[in-house]
Parts: structure tokens; sequence; C-alpha cells
């Protein structure tokens, strides 16, 4: 059976059927990443997500997995050693959306950093992350510096350091996770909101009542172990549990802006510090260089996190001020996203000081809840909390597996067998007539899937004649069929990005993509239009400021 909303009605009954090892309520990168691990050693695994898979700060963040080269300023070397070994065992598991990225960190006259404690910071941090080989870092001058990128500010640069990340796309990151947990025979349902929380006698938790959004129908769920992984709703749902004492969260958002790559042409990435203190990234990717990020608290809507003009203003300003010939305006700025970091409050610290750690805090009523840590370092939080639930039921389980798990569209052994998968996809793409610019687009962001794709597309091309309309169809069909989409916004956003990366073009295929969709759900021609709305308030959105 197909990870498919077209299957919504087996999943259901799957639900209410069967009682199960474990719930785990979020479906983010870490309740994803929780599920995988627990599916893994043979539990009996069910996962709710009142959304879309990854509708929260996993599809928000800056897209990078990496270590937090800044948090070694904070002195909290345990989490620089454990996220940044994590980089390299994401991008083996991951290979098609977690990429080497190297990374220009500029010395600047005034600046925070200068040349002797940027070299020990730098390789501190490959040591603890154990960087070995041709990615360890390297010391520039100033002609070097300017050599790497000749937009930087000239007249205060004194040198720099290369090291390495790896870029990602958040959101499929959570999404090949959740397929992998599903081929693990883990239940997954995205758009099934928890009501109210199912107690037995002794008041320990023992399920929870669920609204199936799509339907309108309540579900009741049984499960020994109940996992809060909601990310910055966590505590919403703790005080629904009466849990709400001791530590809590606090919310600090992050906003990043998307600019033409014409009007910031940068000739890799660069992590830049600013006036008060933090650090900014530059990162350009394909037709676009996107900026961030900010740190300030947040205390509004959790479901509608949005940039405004402030948090526009000062990334421009930062950005104008270490690249001053580029000149950057509000009217530039083609998309904006904004997340929420649901961080431990800590009395006295500012936003940028809070830790990123994680934490699992445990109520009475047995309910344990995951909070803070990072979009790297979801593997190990999901370790921790798969090890609590097996001690908390008391049964014999395999150890954690996910280490060396390869992810949905991951499935290659070394570097030379993905090599070789992607050569042999772009010779079978040619005799399709399918550009090697759009097998690249596929094949980094489905891996060994794409194939999948090619198929859709010499299904569909006697019926589809415009090539642009046929790629979109093969993909969106694809997403239907594989990815639980069932709004266009679940397309658009977090299984593809377009709205970020390609909102220009994008916006043209709205309606085509709606119609597609609405019929593919059998959807009356008004929730048809509906969702078309939606989508195009999401665009309207990601260019306006509050």
């Amino acid at each position: 059976m197909n990870f498919s909303n077209l299957n919504r009605n087996t999943f259901t009954q799957q639900l209410t059927s069967q009682h199960f090892d474990l719930l785990v309520i979020g479906g983010g990168i870490t309740g994803c990443g929780i599920a995988l691990d627990a599916a893994l050693r043979g539990l009996k695994v069910a996962l709710v997500e009142k959304n879309d898979f990854a509708s929260g700060t996993s599809s928000r963040s800056t897209k990078l997995i990496h270590g937090g080269l800044r948090y070694l300023k904070q002195f909290e070397i345990k989490l620089v050693h454990d996220v940044g070994r994590e980089r390299a065992i994401v991008h083996r598991n991951a290979r098609h959306i977690v990429i080497p990225e190297k990374m220009l960190l500029p010395i600047i006259h005034g600046g925070s950093l200068g040349a002797y404690s940027t070299s020990i910071g730098l390789w501190l941090y490959d040591f603890l992350a154990g960087v070995k080989g041709p990615e360890r870092k390297q010391m520039l001058d100033r002609h070097q510096t300017l050599k790497a990128e000749p937009l930087l500010a000239f007249n205060k640069l004194k040198g720099g350091g290369l090291y390495y990340e790896y870029r990602t796309d958040d959101s499929r990151l959570v999404i090949e996770v959740a397929k992998s947990a599903f081929a693990q025979n883990a239940i997954l349902l995205n758009y099934a909101e928890v009501k109210e929380f199912v107690c037995n006698s002794n008041k320990k938790v023992t399920g929870a009542k669920v609204l199936d959004k799509v339907t309108g129908n309540e579900l009741s769920i049984s499960a020994n172990v109940v996992v809060n992984a909601c990310g910055p709703w966590v505590d919403l749902l703790r005080k629904e549990d009466n849990s709400l004492q001791g530590k809590r969260l606090q919310l600090t958002k992050g906003v990043h802006l998307v600019f033409p790559y014409l009007k910031f042409p940068i000739q890799q990435a660069v992590y830049f510090d600013v006036e008060d203190g933090r650090m900014i990234f530059a990162i350009p990717r394909n037709n676009i260089t996107y900026v961030g990020t900010t740190d300030t608290v947040y205390n509004r809507d959790l479901d509608k996190p949005q940039c405004d003009k402030d948090d526009a203003r000062y990334l421009l300003n930062a950005v104008n001020k270490m690249f001053p010939s580029v000149n950057l305006q509000l009217t530039d700025i083609i998309s904006t996203w904004a997340g929420l970091r649901p961080l431990i409050f800590e009395e006295g610290k500012s936003a940028s000081e809070l830790s990123r750690k994680d934490e699992i805090i445990v109520s009475q009523s047995g309910l344990i809840s995951i909070a803070g840590g990072k979009l790297t370092g979801y593997r190990l939080m999901a370790e921790k909390i798969v090890d609590r639930v097996v001690k908390e039921l008391g049964k014999k389980a395999q150890g954690c597996q996910t280490k060396n798990f390869r992810l949905s569209g991951g499935e290659f052994k070394n570097e030379a067998e993905f090599e070789i998968f992607y050569n042999s996809l772009v010779e079978i793409a040619e005799a399709e007539n399918i550009s090697v610019e759009k097998i690249d687009e596929w094949f980094f962001r489905y891996g060994k899937n794409t194939i999948q794709l090619i198929q859709k597309v010499k299904e569909y091309c006697v019926s589809i004649h415009e090539k642009e309309k046929l790629f979109e169809a093969a993909e969106l069909l694809y997403a239907i069929e594989n990815e639980m989409v069932y709004n266009l916004n679940d397309f658009m956003i977090r299984r593809t990005g377009k709205i970020f990366f390609d909102i220009e073009s994008s916006a043209k295929q709205i309606d085509y993509l709606s119609g597609l969709l609405a019929q593919q759900f059998n959807l009356e021609a008004g929730l048809a239009n509906g969702n078309a709305d939606e989508v195009k308030k999401e665009f309207r959105s990601a260019i306006s400021f509050i």
C-alpha cells in the first residue's frame, strides 16, 4: 500500500482498530525521527500531525545540517560535538538531500572574530565533529578571501576561514524520514489533531482522541506510551495534560529573505558576524540567494509566524554592510519564511543566548515531551526518546538502528554508487527528452525515487503535450501517490519548496495543478477553487510584511 491520502480510510481504520506500543504526536523532524527509530526496533508505532508533515519549524529552518559553530562561543562543547558528528551520518543516509557546502567565514576589522581565534575555533570545530581530509578548515589571507568572494567589503576585510557544512531541504528530509517509517510499518497520518488525552483509572495517559480534519470524524487511538514531539506546540499539549510546571518553552523567531541570484550573485555560502554579535548566513541556491536568520522572542500566533519589516530591515542592513556593492532593498525580496525555535526558557538570557540543547520532560501521567534541539540532531533526539520508551514498555527490543539506515531515496552504499545511479538517470531521461537541469532538480529532491517521476512522464506524455505542465503533473502525481499530499500547499511549500525557491514560475502553475489535484481526490469545483485560493494566499504572504 502506498503512503498516500488516497488510502486515508484504511489508515484511520488501522489507527482505531489496533493497540500501539507508541503514539507520537507531531509530524516534524523530531516526531518522524522517533517513529522511524521505534519502528526499526520492532515497536508498533502510530503518529498523528494536526496539519501537514513538516508544516511547522521543520520547513522553516536555515535549511542546513550544521554543527553550530557559534555555540563554541557559548562553550556548548558537547552540543557541538554531538551535532557536528551527526552531519556526516545524516549525509551518508540521505545523500540526495544533504549536500556538502563550503562555507566562508570572513574576518573583518572591528568584528568579533580574529584570525587566531578563528583558526583555533575552526580547528576545534573540525576536531569535535571528526572532520577528515579535504573538508578540514583552511585559513585564507585577505587576497584569497576576496578571490573566494569578491562581493565582500574589501575595505574592512582582513582574511577568512573556509570550512564545511551541509545544505539540505528540511521538509524533504522530514518526508523521507516519514516515508521510511511507513515502510517499516509505522502508521502516520497528517491533518489529524489531538483534541484530548485518554487516561486510565490511575490517571496515566493511554492514548488520545483525535479529530480527522479531512473527514470530520473523531478517532480514538490507544497506546502504551505517548510522546509529545510538537515543537513550538509542546507546552500547549503539556497544558492539556495538566503538566505545565517546571521547565517551559521560550519561542524565538528566525526569519529568512530570498533574493534573485542576479541581485545578490555571491560565489559561495558565507557565514558572517554583525554588529550585535549574531552570525548570519548568505547562501546561493540555484537561481536565488537566501539570507538568515534573526533571533527574537516570539509570543504571537504559533501557526502563522511571518516576516515583519523590522526583521527584513535588520537582515538587509547586515547584508549591505558586509556586501556593500549589492545595495539590496525591500523591493528586491522575492520571498520570505519565518520559523519558531522551541527552546528551553532560562531566566536572564536573551533569545540568542538560549541553549539549543534538547530536553526530555516526563509528566506524572507518563506523557513524554521532547523540546529544544536542532534539525541536525534529530536522529540523536529520537534515539534518546525511544530508549526511554523501550524502558517504559519493559520489553526487549533491538538497539537503535538508524545510524546506518538509508532513508527513502537515499539507498546508496557509497558515493560511487550515488554517481553511477545519477549518470544512469541522465541517460534514461535523455531518451525521454528530459533535460539534465530537470533531472538535477528531481534527483536532489527525490534521489532514487526520481525513476518513478520519469515513469510518470512516459505515462502522461501522450495526454499532456506542454512539457512544463507534463513535468509539473508528473511531480504532483508522484507526491499524491507516495508522499501524503492532500492539498496544493503540501506540494508547493513542503514537498518541493517552490514557494521559496521558484515562486515566480510556480505561481503560474497554481490553477493547473489545483485542477489536477482536485481530479485525483474527486473534489467539487468549490473545494478545488478554495485549494487554489489557499495557495495564492500563502504566496502573497511570502512576499508581504506584517
